[in-house]
């Protein structure tokens, strides 16, 4: 729980099953403020679950983020909690699906 524990990372780390542009990422998380996304995935680079690739040297960067070896091994884990919780939520009206 150390590495996918907190609020956001699980949501995170299943976004970036395939690489994404910092842009992208902050487009499918939405709920999630642009302060929070930057400290967890600074979070997850430290913990070796996400590399951090700058393209160029001047603005506007072009950053993106991709799960590492260690990350990938999380892949199953991540599907299965999100299969989870789409049955969950078919099963309770009261859990609002957010994509």
């Amino acid at each position: 729980m150390k590495y996918i524990g907190g609020k956001w990372k699980a949501v995170i780390l299943i976004h970036l099953i395939e690489k994404k542009r910092y842009s992208e990422l902050r487009k499918q998380c939405k709920v999630i403020t642009e302060r929070t996304l930057s400290l967890q995935l600074k979070e997850l680079e430290e913990d070796g679950l996400v590399t951090r690739t700058v393209h160029t040297s001047k603005p506007p960067l072009k950053v993106e983020y991709e799960l590492t070896e260690f990350g990938t091994t999380l892949i199953p884990l991540l599907k299965a909690i999100a299969q989870w919780g789409t049955e969950t939520a078919e099963k309770n009206r009261r859990i609002k699906v957010v994509e």
